[in-house]
């Protein structure tokens, strides 16, 4: 992409914790920041990615169909430590290269989801490689206060959902693998989201303000439920033979809970959060 553009869609990325217009509005993407192969400053650059697991992110070096590889990609081949921005969150990852079978395989999954990656490899003779992020350290989101991180990590949460129901209901009749994929990742960070507040935020909540006891209890009993959808969300996604129409019934059923959870809890308990030390 140009630089002018690519400055355009980072600046807006970082000034609207990772919304953007124009041709990415409404997907995925992320700043992946590396090491000039040649110069050693650091190169940023907007990127498409594919959701793969709790444990990796995967980028594709597609350029476009450009004949050559991006540069960023030959920074990655050069010093695999990079910087990867999603939304507030920021974090160091080290990236690897796929190859053989675990590359095809990946690519084949991407495509099958968007023809899109199929026609930037029938434009080129090279192979465009696929590379795997993997998160090697982190920290809390991007946020002023307590109360604006939780608030940032329940947007991510919204707008994830919101592009996985939309591509479950673009999907054809069947329902493709690396959407299967995307499900499964938004259900297990919602786990460990949901985990981390019942065993660290809500004690330290229950320890300043002893008066919101009843709040809490109502929230982790929401997390019960919100279990219960996440649960038949995997059964839905697992089963080889699942349509989009069944899956979309169960995504919009935990938006649904989720939505009112989630407003619930801010409601509540972002001003204890934010609340003057005593």
């Amino acid at each position: 992409m140009p630089i002018d553009f690519n400055r355009q869609i980072i600046e807006e990325f970082r000034a609207n914790g990772g919304r953007v217009g124009g041709p990415f509005e409404g997907g995925r993407l992320l700043l992946l920041t590396t090491t000039g192969a040649r110069s050693g400053r650091p190169h940023t650059t907007p990127l498409a990615y594919l959701p793969d697991g709790g444990e990796r992110t995967l980028v594709i070096a597609s350029a476009g169909g450009a004949p050559r590889h991006p540069d960023w990609y030959h920074n990655v081949v050069a010093d695999p430590r990079v910087t990867v921005e999603y939304g507030v969150f920021t974090v160091e990852a080290r990236a690897t290269v796929l190859e053989g079978a675990e590359r095809d395989s990946l690519f084949a999954r991407a495509a099958e989801a968007d023809p899109g990656w199929a026609a930037y490899q029938a434009e080129t003779t090279r192979v465009l490689p696929v590379v795997a992020l993997r998160q090697v350290a982190g920290g809390p989101p991007r946020a002023g206060s307590f109360g604006a991180a939780l608030k940032a990590i329940h947007d991510a949460f919204r707008r994830e959902l919101a592009v996985v129901r939309g591509e479950v209901a673009r999907s054809g009749p069947g329902l493709a693998a690396q959407l299967r994929v995307n499900c499964l990742t938004v259900c297990q960070g919602l786990h460990h989201h949901h985990v981390g507040e019942d065993t660290g935020i809500f004690p330290y909540v229950a320890g300043m303000r002893p008066d919101l006891a009843p709040v809490l209890e109502r929230l982790r009993q929401e997390h019960e439920k919100v279990a219960a959808l996440l649960e038949e969300l995997r059964r839905a996604v697992s089963t080889p033979d699942a349509g989009p129409a069944q899956v979309l019934a169960r995504v919009e059923r935990l938006i649904d809970e989720l939505e009112a959870h989630l407003d619930y809890e801010e409601e509540q308990l972002i001003p204890a959060l934010d609340a003057p030390a005593p």
